[in-house]
């Protein structure tokens, strides 16, 4: 065990702020993660071919079984001692990231993925949890819980950046291996650094109730991606019901439970359940247009992986300035309001998405994501804080699990059900406009998605491959321009969600009508 003292009161030295790095680095990558694939996937498909379901399970199993696990892994954390967990994940993150870094077959990949999502699973919560048994000094505390939560904001947006700048120098694969030099920094510094701490009172874990979330979850994800394929109505609705019904059972189940997993009275309280539905919409609108935009950017726009990740930073960097100063703003504002403002500049940025075309739209395209992006800070920054500081005392732990998860919970659901219509549209407007004359394999390729069409190109004569490719960027645009009016109008309900549901929320430090503390 570490020589670590968490005596209450207790002001962290050096050597505890230098264990602060070894909790930051892996909530910082374990959100980058989500997102580094996204300039990954053209060069990705091009060697595993997978098909444009299979290259959607990729790209977002990991946030699902990350989102679905993390209340879990923080009960089982609690039983068994957080650092063992963080280890215990970061070794398994490591070994599964060299994995599928030499994997060639799509399903393994989707495997892989989601054992990396398990892995990830284990270290939020062991990480958050390690810092409140670390630094015992309420203001210290506040500003290390205020790095990682800034860890996580800028891993989410710059990993295309990081990813762009490592498919330029070798290949997709270095998306994968970037993740081991950070879990051996975990491995080496966790037990040098952190305190091996428990709760011996800590509540039995009912593997029942995680079970039935998983099966909530991933048919309904399911669901959702069969309806991108046609024909794929009936399955769809029927894997969609079944989950809504697993679903209910959970919640049932959750109610009549002494200890439940995930304590689901607290969504009665108007305030936590405002503040998490306002973030899961603005994060579901957020999740599928950030994948059709760096898409566009590589397949439509021609860049680089470098090239887009560099038109990615501008807003990127403007999110962690719009993060930093919201709690800030917060003080003057209400923070219904300021949620709903942002929300309602995010609309403006989707409804410029809807107006690029297939040909010269970089400007536009690059100013609306300039826009949206950077609107989301406020939902993001000040999410944890509401649902937190709404919840009593005792269920603050529950509470923080339920916000971290309704981040990458958000994501996910975006790049399926957003990008799962981008798919739909593609497909649609692409079958009825592929050029005459292409090999059955060519035409099969670009009625399936942008990617494997560009791949077809290349083995095709130079004015076929030409026509192809018009076709298949022309659907592809179109694909980008219907998701945004979608996201438009999520975002535009949560705006509607934020002022209803959180308007009574008084600025930071005023203290709260009676009436409004009651809210429930």
């Amino acid at each position: 065990m570490a020589s670590v003292s968490t005596d209450p009161g207790r002001r962290a030295g050096p050597r505890l702020w230098l264990s602060l790095a070894v909790l930051a680095l892996p909530a910082m990558l374990l959100f980058m993660m989500l997102t580094i694939l996204f300039l990954a996937i053209p060069q990705l498909a091009a060697d595993l071919q997978p098909t444009s379901t299979q290259t959607l399970w990729i790209i977002d199993i990991y946030g699902f079984l990350m989102a679905g696990l993390l209340v879990t892994m923080g009960t089982l954390g609690d039983r068994i001692g957080h650092r063992r967990l963080l280890m215990a994940g970061a070794a398994v993150f490591a070994v599964v990231s060299v994995v599928a870094a030499t994997t060639s077959d799509p399903g393994l990949m989707i495997l892989w993925r989601a054992v990396l999502g398990v892995a990830a699973a284990t270290q939020m919560p062991a990480t958050l949890g390690l810092i409140f048994a670390t630094f015992t000094d309420p203001r210290q505390r506040g500003v290390a819980v205020g790095v990682w939560a800034g860890g996580i904001s800028v891993g989410t947006a710059v990993g295309p950046l990081i990813g762009g700048a490592l498919l330029e120098a070798f290949s997709w694969r270095a998306a994968f291996l970037v993740a081991v030099p950070v879990m051996v920094v975990v491995l080496i510094g966790a037990p040098l650094l952190l305190p091996d701490n428990r709760n011996p009172a800590a509540g039995r874990l009912d593997l029942f109730s995680v079970l039935l979330s998983l099966a909530t979850l991933l048919p309904i994800v399911y669901g959702v991606k069969e309806l991108a394929k046609e024909g794929g109505l009936a399955m769809a609705l029927v894997s969609i019901a079944i989950g809504l019904a697993f679903g209910a059972w959970f919640a049932l189940r959750q109610l009549r439970l002494a200890e439940p997993l995930l304590d689901v009275r607290l969504f009665a309280n108007r305030t936590i359940s405002g503040a998490l539905g306002v973030f899961l919409l603005a994060a579901i609108a957020l999740g599928g247009v950030y994948l059709l935009f760096t898409q566009h950017l590589q397949l439509v726009e021609g860049l680089s992986p470098l090239q887009a990740g560099l038109w990615v930073l501008p807003a990127a960097a403007l999110l962690v300035v719009v993060s930093t100063f919201s709690p800030v703003l917060v003080r003057r504002i209400r923070p219904g309001v300021l949620i709903a403002i942002g929300l309602a500049v995010q609309v403006i940025g989707y409804l410029m998405l809807t107006q690029v075309g297939s040909t010269g739209g970089l400007p536009l395209l690059v100013a609306g994501f300039l826009v949206l992006y950077p609107a989301v800070a406020p939902s993001m920054a000040l999410t944890t804080d509401l649902v937190v500081g709404s919840a009593p005392p005792e269920k603050a732990g529950a509470a923080s699990g339920l916000a971290t998860t309704c981040s990458d919970l958000g994501i996910s659901l975006g790049i399926a059900i957003i990008g799962s219509i981008g798919v739909a549209v593609y497909r649609a407007q692409a079958g009825g406009t592929l050029p005459s004359g292409l090999p059955p394999e060519a035409a099969a390729a670009g009625r399936d998605s942008l990617g494997r069409a560009v791949s077809a190109a290349q083995g095709l004569p130079a004015d076929l491959g030409s026509a192809l490719l018009t076709s298949a960027r022309e659907a592809f645009t179109s694909g980008l321009n219907v998701a945004a009016i979608t996201a438009a109008v999520i975002a535009a309900a949560a705006a509607i969600l934020a002022v209803a549901r959180l308007r009574h929320v008084p600025p930071t430090g005023r203290p709260a009508p009676e009436s409004a503390q009651s809210a429930s």
